[in-house]
C-alpha cells in the first residue's frame, strides 16, 4: 500500500511556527532578540530576491523567494502582535479593504472603468484616505520611502511632481538637460583637488543620475530593471572573456586591455548573432 501523501502546511501553520520561534522561553534565541529594525534589511533583501527570480524567469526559484518574502510579513506581524498593536489578520483585512476601495470600477460600479483608465482615480482615492487619517496639507512628495533604491525613488518623486504640472512637456528638453548636467560634471572634475571639489563632483554626478531617471520615466522604462539588465550583460560578457582566456591557460590578469577588448567584442557579436 502506497504511503499517504504528506500533509501540506497552511498559512496557519506558518503563523504557528513563527509564534513558536518567537517564544521567549522555548523559541530560537536569535529570533527572539530581533525587532522591526533588525528584520527590515532582510525584508528588503527578500524583495530583491523575488525580483531577481522574475528577471531570470526562474519560476521554481520564485516560489521559494515568495515564501521567504511572506515570512517577512509574518515576522513583522508577529512582533506587532506581541506588542498588542496588530496581528496578521489585521494586515490581511487592511490590504483587502484597500484593494476593494481603490478599485471601485471592479467592485462597485463597472461604469467607472473608463474613468479609472483615463484619470488618476487611484491617486484621488489615495489622497482621500490620507485626508481621512489627518495627513492632508503635507507635501505632494510625502510618503515616497527614503529607503527605496535611489533610481526608483527618483522616478516616483518625479511622477508626483508631474501630476501637478511640474514636468517637461516632452523628452527633448530632458535630453538637453543631460548635456547641461554632463557639462557641469566636467567643470567640477576639472576643479578637482580638495575635499570640497570631491563633494561638488558627487553632487553633479547625482544630478546627472536624477536626469537619467527622468529620461527613463519619459520613455516608460524602469531604470532599475534596465540597470539590472545592463549588469547581467556585463557579467555574461566578462565571463566570456574569462572562459576564452582560461581555454588558453591564462587569466584576465595575464591579458592586456586590448586583448580583453577584442574578446569582449567577440562576446558581443555572438550575443547579437543569437
Amino acid at each position: 500500500m502506497a504511503d499517504a501523501p504528506a500533509r501540506r502546511y497552511t498559512l496557519d501553520d506558518l503563523l504557528a511556527v513563527m509564534a513558536r520561534l518567537r517564544d521567549p522561553k522555548s523559541g530560537c534565541p536569535w529570533d527572539v532578540k530581533q525587532d522591526f529594525a533588525t528584520i527590515a534589511p532582510y525584508t528588503i533583501e527578500e524583495a530583491y530576491e523575488v525580483a531577481d527570480a522574475i528577471a531570470r524567469n526562474d519560476l521554481d526559484g520564485l516560489k521559494d523567494e515568495l515564501g521567504d518574502l511572506l515570512l517577512q510579513v509574518v515576522y513583522h506581524a508577529q512582533m506587532a502582535s506581541e506588542q498588542s498593536r496588530f496581528a496578521f489578520d489585521d494586515v490581511v483585512d487592511a490590504i483587502t479593504r484597500k484593494m476593494i476601495r481603490r478599485h471601485p470600477h471592479v467592485f462597485e460600479d463597472p461604469s467607472r472603468r473608463d474613468e479609472f483608465m483615463s484619470t488618476d482615480l487611484w491617486g484621488r482615492i489615495k489622497a482621500e484616505e490620507k485626508a481621512e487619517r489627518g495627513h492632508e496639507g503635507g507635501s505632494r512628495l510625502d510618503g515616497v520611502p527614503a529607503a527605496l533604491p535611489a533610481l526608483t525613488r527618483a522616478v516616483k518623486l518625479q511622477k508626483r511632481a508631474a501630476k501637478v504640472g511640474f514636468d517637461w512637456p516632452s523628452l527633448a528638453p530632458v535630453l538637453a538637460k543631460i548635456e547641461e548636467e554632463i557639462a557641469e560634471l566636467k567643470t567640477a572634475i576639472a576643479q578637482d583637488g580638495d575635499t570640497e571639489a570631491k563633494t561638488r563632483i558627487a553632487e553633479e554626478f547625482g544630478d546627472l543620475l536624477f536626469v537619467m531617471a527622468n529620461v527613463a520615466r519619459h520613455l516608460g522604462v524602469d531604470p532599475e530593471g534596465a540597470l539590472r539588465a545592463a549588469n547581467g550583460k556585463f557579467v555574461r560578457r566578462f565571463q566570456s572573456i574569462e572562459k576564452a582566456l582560461a581555454a588558453e591557460g591564462r587569466r584576465p590578469e595575464d591579458a592586456t586591455l586590448e586583448e580583453m577588448d577584442a574578446l569582449w567584442d567577440e562576446a558581443k557579436a555572438a550575443e547579437e548573432k543569437d
